[in-house]
């Protein structure tokens, strides 16, 4: 069964390497697919020296229309979307997220942070729904593709109604030692604390939306 990896990227020269690195080591996978969200870094240069599909954005659109952009360039049956600032991640991650659908147990799956750093495993044990590390049935996601860029950092928690309203097959994984770099890590104190409100406000923002035709 055909497997896409899904990741969108704004300045994340220094973590989206080591990221395809092992991406590129498993054979479950058939295409990778960075879309650099108007990065002005060496994030594009980086992914396409280490074998991805670079879709290249030429202003920041957000995380949710990065995505469908994305969607738009692959036909595989299976989604793998992952973050692109990921601290610690393995193979044995990407199993865990892939089997649940490869087995055809799940139609969904989400990752949570577990002995990762505390920070984020406290962030994602308090919103394990905010994960934006996921398997996903394309079928399931292409109905929501064309209003997924109006949620931004919202599209996870939309993901995750959706799934809960259609009653979505959905198996939540322990994914042991992955972390991520945090925003105030990022940015910086201050900047990273109002970037933090500005994802918050587009997750809760995300809530209202009306994600899938009639």
């Amino acid at each position: 069964m055909p497997v896409s990896t899904l990741i969108p990227a704004y300045n994340e020269e220094k973590t989206i390497g080591p990221i395809l690195k092992v991406l590129s080591n498993i054979p479950l996978i058939d295409e990778i697919i960075v879309v650099s969200d108007g990065s002005t870094d060496n994030t594009a240069l980086i992914a396409k020296k280490l074998g991805a599909k670079v879709i290249e954005l030429p202003q920041n659109m957000g995380k949710g229309a990065a995505l469908k952009k994305g969607l738009d360039a692959c036909n595989s049956d299976i989604i793998l979307m992952l973050d692109a600032d990921l601290i610690g991640l393995n193979e044995t991650h990407i199993t865990k997220l892939l089997k649940p659908l490869l087995d055809n147990q799940y139609d969904m799956s989400v990752g949570v942070f577990d002995r990762g750093r505390f920070s984020t495993d406290l962030a994602q044990r308090i919103a394990p729904y905010l994960s934006g590390q996921r398997a996903i049935r394309k079928h399931i996601i292409d109905d929501m593709k064309d209003t997924m860029e109006k949620t931004g950092y919202g599209i996870e928690v939309a993901l995750t109604l959706y799934a809960k309203k259609e009653k979505i097959r959905v198996d939540w994984v322990r994914l042991r030692g992955l972390s991520h770099v945090t925003k105030e890590e990022k940015y910086g104190l201050f900047n990273g604390f109002n970037k933090r409100i500005k994802m918050y406000w587009q997750i809760c923002r995300s809530l209202t939306f009306k994600l899938v035709k009639d």
